[in-house]
């Protein structure tokens, strides 16, 4: 059974999957990341959005973009007509999807990043792959992060690496062929004929893509992404803002969950943040649900509920008054 689209709180709530409850949240976040990263990847062949350098020519689903300027030096229009040319076909519908852009952050947070972003979805791949390595999610982590049946193979470490650069080189070509001609750039790069420029562009992105996937995955997420970061600032100007709530009275429940080390959410977060902290401390979250799914498993094997869940509206406002009232309270 499907769950219901029309609210989009009504889906991220979906629980993790079973048998019986068919797809959970995660099945549909794989959907959702999977479309859309091949969108990313075929949007230039398609002509569905693409801006072609040798033209001066914008595409967009299929069709030439045209702003009336060249109309407009031929004489064919006016200064008052390609004014509003420009300001229809260019300055409204921007605006518009800046609109629809911020106003789903607003309410939803950084919903982007954590269901459609292709490169938080590169980053979530890679995090596996290196904790197959060494058992942690980044380099840059002080403790290794478990995995039920898992330990760390050093026999990993090669398809890590080349998985960085692989990814890397996608991303590089992809990206030129928003700029360039993509039927000329696979042709050029199948007969071994490309362009010094074509060449240096494709040196450069690749290595700087590459090393930015293998070190700094999450930095860049949380630091480093002015789309995260307007989306972030949105949702934490909306006091009614979905959050993940947690029952903080439960909380030394937490030292039993995914046993021996305990809090299956912190270990499950793919940006590293801790779950269970109040709303000003969780800027960078991506809306995942990760640590959700993480809970409701480690929490159900006690027989126990989830001490964790997406709260939206009346209800995230009133927990976020809550956890700031507990922690003055428990503040010495």
């Amino acid at each position: 059974m499907l769950p219901d689209l029309s609210h989009p709180a009504a889906a991220l709530a979906k629980p993790v999957t079973s048998a019986r409850r068919g797809l959970g949240r995660q099945d549909w976040r794989r959907i959702t990341q999977t479309g859309f990263f091949l969108l990313f990847l075929l949007a230039p062949a398609l002509n569905l959005l693409r801006f072609d350098l040798t033209e001066a020519q914008l595409w967009f689903l299929g069709l030439r973009w045209s702003l009336g300027i060249d109309a407009l030096a031929r004489g064919e229009i006016d200064a008052t007509t390609a004014a509003l040319h420009i300001l229809w076909r260019a300055f409204l519908p921007a605006i518009g999807l800046v609109v629809i852009f911020i106003t789903i952050a607003y309410r939803h947070g950084r919903l982007y990043c954590g269901w459609l972003c292709p490169h938080f979805s590169m980053v979530e791949m890679l995090n596996g792959l290196l904790q197959r390595a060494c058992g942690k999610l980044s380099l840059w982590d002080s403790s290794p992060t478990p995995r039920a049946g898992q330990l760390p193979n050093t026999r990993w470490w090669p398809l890590f690496g080349l998985s960085c650069g692989l990814v890397g080189f996608a991303w590089a070509i992809t990206l030129l062929t928003y700029l360039l001609p993509p039927a000329v750039i696979w042709g050029n790069l199948v007969h071994g004929s490309l362009t010094p420029n074509q060449l240096r562009f494709l040196g450069v992105a690749t290595l700087l893509v590459s090393l930015e996937l293998a070190f700094a995955r999450h930095l860049f997420c949380r630091f480093g992404c002015a789309v995260g970061y307007f989306q972030s600032l949105a949702w934490m100007a909306n006091p009614k803002g979905m959050v993940v709530a947690f029952e903080r009275e439960r909380a030394k429940e937490c030292k039993t969950c995914d046993a021996p080390r305990g809090s299956a959410c912190d270990n499950a977060c793919p940006m590293r943040l801790n779950p269970r902290n109040i709303k000003r401390m969780m800027f960078s979250c991506v809306q995942c649900g990760q640590c959700l799914d993480a809970c409701e498993t480690s929490q159900g094997d006690q027989q126990r509920s989830p001490t964790l869940e997406w709260r939206i509206g009346t209800d995230a406002l009133r927990e976020t008054l809550r956890q700031r009232a507990q922690i003055r309270q428990e503040a010495p």
